[in-house]
C-alpha cells in the first residue's frame, strides 16, 4: 500500500488588529513614561539669598542654587552659569524666590531704552531692524505754526529695533514711525523734542548689525 507524506499544517496568521493594538499600547506606555520623566526631572535654578531690588548687581554670592521640578516652565527661570560680571536686577525679587529670567538683565541691556519716534519724513530704503541711525531734530520756532529752526543731531547712533507697519483706515494720514534703542540718558531729550512738536528724522549712518 502506497503512503504519501503528510502536508505540513499552515500556522494561522495573527489577526492584524491584534498587532495594531499591541503597537498602540506600547506607544502609549512609552509616551506616558517620557511625559512623567519630563515632569519629574529636576533642574538647578537660583533662589534669591536676600531680597533683590531693581538696579542691584546680582552675583553668585547673592543667589542660592536649588534643585526643583519645573517641567515645561524651565525656560522661564534663571539657570546655568552666571556671566563673570554678574547680572542686574530689573525688578524686586523676594528673598527665597526662584529668580525669573525676566527679572534680571545685563548692564548693556539696561543701558538703553526702546522708544517709538514719530518721524517727519519717511525712512530711507533699506533701513530696518538693526540699522544704526542718527536722530536729527528741527525745533519748532516759538510763536510759529509751521516754521522750524536749523536741524541738529539729537541722538547719535540709535539702533532701529522695529519699523511698525502703518495702521488705520488712511495710512497716509499719520506720520511715519520707527522704534529705536537709545541710551537711557538721552530718552528725556528725545521725548521732550516730540512733545514740543519738533520735526525728527532718522538718518542711516551704517549697515545693519
Amino acid at each position: 500500500m502506497a503512503t504519501f507524506p503528510l502536508r505540513p499544517r499552515r500556522r494561522p496568521l495573527p489577526d492584524p488588529r491584534i498587532l495594531i493594538g499591541v503597537v498602540l499600547v506600547v506607544a502609549s506606555a512609552l509616551g506616558t513614561t517620557a511625559l512623567v520623566s519630563a515632569l519629574t526631572r529636576s533642574v538647578v535654578v537660583y533662589r534669591a539669598a536676600h531680597a533683590l531690588v531693581a538696579g542691584e548687581r546680582v552675583t553668585a554670592d547673592r543667589l542660592v542654587a536649588a534643585s526643583v521640578r519645573l517641567g515645561d516652565a524651565q525656560g522661564l527661570y534663571l539657570t546655568g552659569p552666571l556671566p563673570a560680571a554678574g547680572l542686574v536686577a530689573t525688578r524686586t525679587v523676594a528673598a527665597g524666590e526662584v529668580v525669573p529670567r525676566s527679572a534680571v538683565g545685563t548692564s548693556a541691556e539696561l543701558a538703553t531704552a526702546t522708544v517709538v519716534v514719530d518721524l517727519a519724513s519717511p525712512l530711507a530704503d533699506g533701513v530696518g531692524a538693526g540699522t544704526d541711525v542718527d536722530l536729527w531734530s528741527a525745533p519748532r520756532l516759538e510763536g510759529a505754526q509751521e516754521r522750524y529752526g536749523p536741524p541738529v543731531v539729537l541722538v547719535n547712533d540709535a539702533v532701529v529695533a522695529r519699523v511698525p507697519t502703518s495702521s488705520g483706515l488712511i495710512a497716509g494720514g499719520r506720520e511715519d514711525a520707527v522704534e529705536v534703542q537709545v541710551p537711557r540718558d538721552e530718552v528725556a531729550a528725545l521725548l521732550e523734542a516730540q512733545a514740543d512738536g519738533s520735526r525728527i528724522a532718522a538718518v542711516a549712518v551704517g549697515g545693519t548689525r
